[in-house]
């Protein structure tokens, strides 16, 4: 039998390829739901066809916020439109809010096990899910008089932007930058990740990074890109008393022009063995270094 007459056939080499096509493009939806990907292991893992996991998909300007500090931090925020609430009576008492509390929208009693079908098994939600529209887009004119700010060169992993959110809140960072385009978009992982910190900065998202770095250093802020072979080590590149961290990509690093357009470019020394760190950690690093240094001016 020829190549071409086994393509079709089930379990075939072809067959497989579309296959794993497919989990990707599922995927990549219940990402962009902010729910963690499906990973059922056999047809007896699966859930009967019935209930929530087979209802209608979240509308899509709804997005799922789940965990104990994710949803603390959406309630206190006044920005936040919320629709729903599902929590379990363990949750409410740990976020200390009645069960008969008079609130804006409708809260529902649930097991853990209601959450579970609605998020998956690999979701920590702790017991309690908001249903919540995303936030209002902000522009770069509300940067307001923040003196430090995070720019992320089409960082794609929900997870690291939500650690990176996290570092810039405790760094006291005013913003963060994003490109629109291969960047996530606000979900309840990310927003897990972040571990509050969604509710508490500007998540600012642009069409053309480059224009976007230049219209910031119109407003004062020295660009500072982080590259693995940068000319000289951050501390030393650090100037001005207004900063924008610039980092990218784990793997191909910062985009050629987006290299071309920071002020300067700089490094991590690190005398280890291991020459490069996660995105998330290199930025945290770098936002310490960058505190430091505006502490002092």
């Amino acid at each position: 039998m020829s190549k071409d007459d086994d393509a079709g056939a089930p379990g075939s080499n072809r067959d497989t390829h579309y296959a794993k096509l497919r989990r990707a493009h599922r995927d990549a939806k219940r990402d962009q739901q902010g729910l963690p990907p499906a990973q059922p292991r056999s047809k007896r893992d699966l859930p009967a066809r019935k209930g929530s996991l087979y209802a209608g998909r979240v509308a899509p300007d709804t997005i799922y916020l789940y965990g104990l500090h994710t949803v603390r931090a959406a309630l206190d925020n006044p920005a936040r439109r919320i629709t729903a609430m599902k929590a379990t009576r363990n949750a409410l008492m740990r976020l200390e809010i009645a069960e008969d509390a008079d609130l804006p929208y409708p809260l529902e009693l649930v097991s853990p096990q209601q959450i579970d079908l609605l998020l998956g098994d690999d979701a920590v939600h702790q017991g309690v899910l908001l249903e919540a529209a995303p936030l209002m887009a902000r522009p770069l004119s509300a940067l307001g008089d923040t003196r430090l700010v995070v720019i992320l060169d089409q960082v794609t992993d929900p997870h690291n932007v939500g650690a990176i959110m996290r570092s810039a809140v405790a760094f006291g960072a005013g913003a963060l930058i994003t490109t629109q385009r291969h960047s996530p978009q606000e979900s309840g992982v990310l927003a897990k990740a972040a571990s509050g910190a969604l509710e508490m900065i500007d998540h600012i998202e642009v069409r053309n990074l480059a224009a976007a770095i230049e219209e910031i250093k119109a407003q004062g802020f020295v660009t500072i890109g982080l590259d693995s072979e940068g000319p000289e080590p951050i501390e030393a590149g650090l100037s001005g008393d207004r900063i924008a961290l610039v980092l990218g990509a784990e793997g191909k690093g910062l985009r050629q022009k987006t290299r071309e357009t920071v002020d300067i470019l700089t490094r991590l020394d690190m005398p280890g063995e291991i020459k490069s760190l996660n995105v998330s950690n290199a930025t945290a690093i770098a936002l310490y270094a960058a505190r430091q240094h505006l502490g002092k001016s």
